[in-house]
This record gives C-alpha cells, sequence and structure tokens, in this order.
C-alpha cells in the first residue's frame, strides 16, 4: 500500500522515538559510563554506572557492587542519575503520545492529534535534552581530568564507556523523533496527504457496466 508523506513521517517519529527511548534507558542502568584500566595491573578493568561499579578481572570474572548511599556520590553523578530517570520517563510518554498521534489509529478527531502531536514532539524534545545535559557534563569533567597537568601521569584516567554514546545518539534520536513529528503536522504535509486520499478514493472508484438486458426469443408462428 502506498503511504502518504504524512504517514511516513509518523511512522519515522515513532521508529527514531522508540530506538531514542531504547538507548537512553539502557544506558542508564548499565554500568558502563566510565572506563579505567589501571596500569600497574592490567588484569583489572573497572566500569561504573550511574548505579554500581563494576570490576572486570580476567580469572575472576566481573563483580559489580551498587553504591552505598546516595548522598556520598558526586555532584554531577546524583544529577545525572535524576536528570536521566526524568528522561526516561518523558522519553516513554512522549512514544506513547507518537503511538496515539498515528492516522492508522483511529482515536480522537484530526484537531485532538494535531495538538497531540505537538504535546508529543516538545515532550520528545525535553526528554532528548535532558539526556544531553548530564552525558555532556560529565564527559567535560572527564576531558578536564584528563589533560590537568596538575595530577601527575602515573594516576590512571578515566575514559569515556559505551553507555556514554549510546546516550549521545539515544538523545539526538529522539530530539530526531520529536522533529519528524513536528514536520507530520506541516501544511505541505497536510495538502500532500489530502491529495493522496483523493487519488486512492478515485482509483477505488470502478465503473461497472449495467449487464446486457436477455431478449426474449421472437414468437415462431
Amino acid at each position: 500500500m502506498d503511504l502518504s508523506l504524512r504517514t511516513k513521517l509518523q511512522y519515522g517519529a515513532l521508529f527514531f522515538a522508540l530506538l531514542g527511548c531504547i538507548l537512553t534507558c539502557v544506558s542508564t542502568f548499565v554500568p558502563l559510563w566510565k572506563n579505567l584500566n589501571l596500569d600497574l595491573n592490567e588484569l583489572e578493568f573497572w566500569n561504573t554506572g550511574l548505579f554500581q561499579a563494576c570490576i572486570m578481572q580476567d580469572e575472576g570474572g566481573t563483580q559489580c557492587k551498587e553504591y552505598d548511599s546516595f548522598l556520598a556520590l558526586p555532584f554531577e553523578i546524583r544529577m545525572a542519575r535524576i536528570l536521566m530517570l526524568l528522561s526516561d520517563g518523558m522519553g516513554i510518554v512522549g512514544v506513547a503520545i507518537t503511538c496515539l498521534c498515528l492516522d492508522c489509529l483511529v482515536c480522537g478527531e484530526r484537531n485532538t492529534k494535531k495538538y497531540l502531536a505537538f504535546c508529543g514532539g516538545g515532550v520528545l524534545w525535553a526528554a532528548g535534552i535532558t539526556a544531553l545535559v548530564p552525558v555532556s557534563w560529565i564527559a567535560y569533567n572527564m576531558v578536564q581530568e584528563f589533560w590537568d597537568e596538575t595530577i601527575p601521569e602515573i594516576v590512571p584516567r578515566w575514559e569515556f564507556g559505551d553507555a556514554m554514546f549510546m546516550c549521545w545518539f539515544g538523545s539526538f534520536f529522539l530530539m530526531f523523533g520529536g522533529s519528524l513529528l513536528f514536520c507530520a503536522e506541516h501544511p505541505a504535509a497536510e495538502q500532500t496527504n489530502k491529495r493522496h486520499i483523493a487519488k486512492e478514493t478515485h482509483s477505488t472508484l470502478i465503473y461497472h457496466p449495467a449487464p446486457p438486458q436477455s431478449r426474449s426469443p421472437d414468437l415462431i408462428i
């Protein structure tokens, strides 16, 4: 079935919003925000996240431990945990609103869906920005510490973990999904959708000629 421009934009918004929400939710809870490889002991590899820290050993496997106290954490980690949980909640709400805006779903009037689309796009943008702030904040502090000349070179430095890249991509996908949802309600997409509906309606109107009337045979006298 040929889809209209607005329908394609709506499906694209739902895909990127769902993908971004999954990436940000996963990055929130996995302990892969910071990596540390000790030169003195190459058999140990440290990973830390927002909720726990893990030690990877070649012989002993992986051991993880949750943080004992929330108040004992550095300020950036506390704020990152709060903002990431807030972003995950807004991302889930944005995906739900995007589903309600789909033309294939009969739910409310057209004007109601239009208002929901703008609301959903705004929520997705807010979720993306909320996730972008803590990961960029932590990355900035890591870069500052990595190139700090006052710290001796023998002291190991933390490096970017996989979860930080997941969070960056997830935040951009959320904002991109919100932008597609805004574009789906643009007047140009609305006019294209109307022409598409009119074309499909015209193609379904098939002329069926009336069957020929049977003639009675002539009476032979």
